[in-house]
């Protein structure tokens, strides 16, 4: 206690050096801190499960003919057919446990309040695989998963029964619509479960059986081995290995694929039916659950660490100069407590706990720059992702900011605490030179401190430069369609209950109603949503189109309204748009891209040919192309190449169960926004309205990732350098004052201000040249590292690294202009008497 108490009397002497540094620290480790809480939630942390270490994910890579289907759960690779996770399910046993589950959109009705979410099809063997305990009722269990539509019960989440239920003890057995159909709920989810997909938090679970009861096409798909859209995972036997599990599994699978699922594949050749068969399910460490996002986050979240880091050693250094500086003035000091008989062990406890303490002090404060950092993230990613994670300091950000200012408070105190402790520091004083001696000792440390500031801050706005550059780059993408004045939003009528004929109705009579609005100058719409990450995929057959075993005829698609490309001020390269007469019942036609001409040799005669989708129209070649247009954009703003695409008209389909809207209008968007809710619960109160935004509000969400990686790099960037201008400045103040008496003999034998201001420029210019020489070569390193997330751009692009290397230069020769500035002012006959 003794040492605390004059640890905090020696912080208070020097309250500016005390608040820099604790400033310094706070920004370092609260940065820090930040990007750790997102780190943790989607790449560390485990399901909130007993023995999370035990579960797998299963995966079979390979060939899959037919119709495959996934989402943010993971990658088609990992999808499996329903009757497969039942032969699994039910024969194997390498497992303590297997289960299946499927992410969907849900729309909810409670009291005829709608709102919209997300729900999970799971298997009976879901929460037992798991172990997850109920808070209320009971959970879903094998029983209630046997009969196809045969059970109308689901388990509902904590968080919908807070805020829809108000906490209830009465809500089990109770009802509740889902998506049109009514359910029982039979238990409540503990809070700290939210589900076994990072990204998505399900408010409701249902059995897997009911799935395609809640079809409205009459599709089922129950039996069918060629429709690949589960993921499985499953838990190991208490001391069982991954490799065993894995080997006993295979056991099984392989002679289901050989025996029963070859035989079922049409059309494949030879080699692709080898490939078929050999086939082996992998598995996987399953322990953070099943998420997509687990591949996708880890390299900006590993780059924006690297950045973070950089921040905190910026600020490391800024405070081993600080008490470097310090230390010398502090000789004559420290070489009297050793004269009366202190021992060095006791100095070195004393700045230790100096330096411990102005960590601790950073660290309190790092808690608050953490809660900003992490709320001006939550404000850059799209709706969606920030419902499905948490912006809060919690106990793990705390704890982690409590070992990195520990850690740090050992990394800057120790170096400058042994320097102030050295063993000549008696004979020092004795020769009356304790602050000259001091500052001679520890000059170079600090002038290397600098230099070092100087290549992380080079490195780092770089970078930044980089990244900006980039998203520059993307928003000069060419989207082929008038985004201005646009705005977007969805509709679901299945989901409330509406078969597909009652859909039709309800969409063509919101369409004409939408067109009543006022100042509304276009309305049209699609069943895949523009820049929305989504898409749909088929094989198709085209006129004069060879289509072999492995050739690849595959195409995207959408189901789009009349007049959809003059609604998106879309040129017609030939042909026409679509009108209200592509009716069902008419003549089958399709607008196709520029793309899709080329992939299958119809050039600029496509206008007139004909076409046919594989599955729904068998080899018929039925579907009239009608229309040439060109490639404009589909599903993400950065497209590497433009994708193959045709277009047909939803009306002539008989499965209109959603609908994606767009409306332009000649009034400003803040005006058109609030009467589109109030329009569609006119035409029917239960249905919600999803999604509602401006289209250019749909593109910056598109491209989230780049502008959170240009603005928190950019903010990173700029705070490194400014902390490192500071500590530019400081060590060359502190050059300064410890040669004042050089200073003067020099302007005492004729050097003027001019030279004495170079010559301290002139140390400043040798630690830029070589700061930024390194800093040049790491920014390099890490653009290529991270070139992935980089478009259109190289690591070594020389505007991006001019730019940053000029303005560095700026801001270090500023730093340095001051110090220099005040030594060419300095009095020669007062500079000879300094001491």
């Amino acid at each position: 206690m003794r040492q605390l108490s004059l640890a905090l009397r020696m912080l208070r002497k020097t309250p500016f050096v005390t608040a820099v540094a604790v400033l310094s620290l706070a920004l370092g480790i609260g940065a820090n801190a930040a990007i750790y809480s997102m780190f943790d939630q989607l790449l560390l942390r485990a399901l909130p499960v007993p023995n999370a270490h035990e579960l797998v994910s299963l995966a079979s890579p390979g060939p899959k003919p037919g119709s495959t289907s996934c989402n943010q759960q993971g990658e088609c690779s990992a999808t499996f057919s329903y009757p497969m996770y039942r032969d699994l399910a039910e024969k194997q046993s390498a497992l303590a446990g297997i289960a299946a589950s499927r992410i969907f959109g849900a729309s909810l009705s409670v009291d005829n309040e709608p709102s919209v979410g997300e729900g999970a099809w799971v298997s009976g063997s879901y929460f037992p695989t798991l172990g997850v305990q109920p808070a209320l009722g009971r959970l879903l269990g094998p029983d209630d998963d046997r009969i196809p539509d045969g059970h109308d019960l689901m388990v509902i989440s904590h968080t919908l029964w807070r805020d829809r239920f108000a906490s209830r003890a009465d809500v089990v057995g109770k009802s509740m619509i889902v998506n049109g159909r009514s359910m029982e709920i039979v238990g409540v989810l503990p809070e700290s479960f939210t589900g076994t997909t990072a990204g998505s938090r399900p408010l409701v679970y249902i059995p897997l059986a009911m799935r395609w009861a809640f079809s409205t096409s009459g599709y089922k798909g129950y039996e069918n081995r060629r429709d690949y859209s589960l993921y499985v995972f499953g838990r190991l036997k208490p001391g069982g290995t991954l490799a065993e599990a894995q080997a006993a599994l295979n056991t099984l699978y392989q002679p289901i694929l050989t025996e029963i699922e070859a035989p079922l594949q049409d059309g494949m050749s030879d080699a692709t039916l080898e490939r078929f068969k050999a086939r082996r399910i992998e598995l996987e460490p399953g322990a953070r659950g099943q998420s997509r996002i687990h591949a996708e986050a880890r390299t900006p979240l590993l780059l924006l660490f690297a950045i973070t880091g950089t921040v905190l050693l910026i600020a490391c250094a800024n405070v081993a100069n600080l008490l470097l500086a310090r230390g010398a003035g502090r000789a004559t000091e420290m070489g009297v407590r050793l004269a009366l008989g202190a021992s060095r062990g006791t100095l070195l406890r004393q700045l230790m706990t100096e330096s411990l303490l102005l960590s601790a002090l950073g660290g309190v404060v790092s808690l608050f720059v953490a809660r900003w950092t992490l709320a001006g993230i939550g404000s850059l990613l799209p709706p969606e992702a920030a419902a499905s994670m948490t912006f809060a300091v919690d106990w793990r950000v705390m704890a982690f900011a409590a070992i990195l200012a520990v850690a740090t408070g050992f990394v800057f105190g120790l170096y400058p605490a042994l320097q102030g402790t050295r063993a000549d520091l008696i004979s020092a004083i004795r020769a009356g030179a304790g602050q000259i001696a001091g500052a001679q000792g520890s000059a170079r440390l600090r002038n290397a401190l600098v230099t070092v500031q100087i290549a992380l801050s080079m490195a780092l706005l770089a970078s930044a430069s980089l990244f900006v550059k980039s998203l520059s780059q993307v928003s000069k993408v060419d989207l082929g369609i008038t985004i201005e004045d646009a705005i977007t939003f969805s509709t679901s009528p299945a989901r409330v209950g509406y078969d597909t004929l009652r859909s039709g109705v309800f969409n063509r009579r919101l369409e004409e109603e939408l067109k009543s609005l006022p100042g509304v100058t276009g309305v049209t719409s699609s069943m895949v949503g523009l820049l929305a990450g989504n898409d749909w995929g088929n094989d198709v057959r085209v006129q004069g189109f060879e289509c072999g075993p492995d050739t690849d005829c595959n195409a995207v698609y959408s189901e789009v309204g009349p007049e959809f490309f003059t609604t998106l001020g879309v040129r017609m390269v030939a042909g026409r748009d679509f009108t209200e007469s592509d009716i069902a019942g008419a003549t089958q036609v399709a607008v196709v891209n520029q793309r899709f001409a080329e992939k299958f040799g119809l050039g600029s005669d496509a206008v007139g040919k004909f076409m046919g989708r594989a599955g729904a129209d068998g080899d018929s070649l039925r579907i009239l192309i009608v229309g040439l247009v060109p490639n404009i954009a589909y599903n993400n703003v950065r497209q590497d190449e433009p994708l193959p695409v045709f277009y047909i008209p939803w009306r002539q389909n008989a499965r209109t169960t959603f609908m994606n809207w767009y409306v332009r209008s000649s009034l400003p968007p803040e005006q058109l926004l609030p009467q589109i809710p109030a329009l569609v619960k006119r035409l029917d109160a239960s249905l919600p309205v999803e999604d509602l935004k401006t289209m250019p509000q749909q593109i910056r969400e598109n491209v989230f990732l780049d502008r959170m990686i240009s603005i928190l790099a950019s903010a990173f960037a700029v705070l490194a350098t400014l902390l490192a201008a500071v500590g530019l400045y400081g060590v060359m103040a502190y050059s300064v004052t410890q040669r004042t008496r050089e200073i003067g003999v020099r302007m005492a034998l004729g050097a003027d201000a001019d030279r004495v201001q170079a010559l301290v420029l002139r140390q400043v210019a040798w630690m830029l040249a070589i700061g930024g020489a390194v800093g040049l070569a790491a920014a390099f390193a890490l653009g290529r590292a991270a070139q992935s997330l980089l478009f259109e751009i190289q690591p070594y692009d020389p505007v991006a690294l001019g730019i940053s290397t000029a303005l560095l230069a700026v801001v270090a020769l500023g730093a340095g202009y001051l110090p220099a500035r005040r030594a060419s002012r300095v009095d020669p006959m007062h500079a000879l008497r300094y001491d």
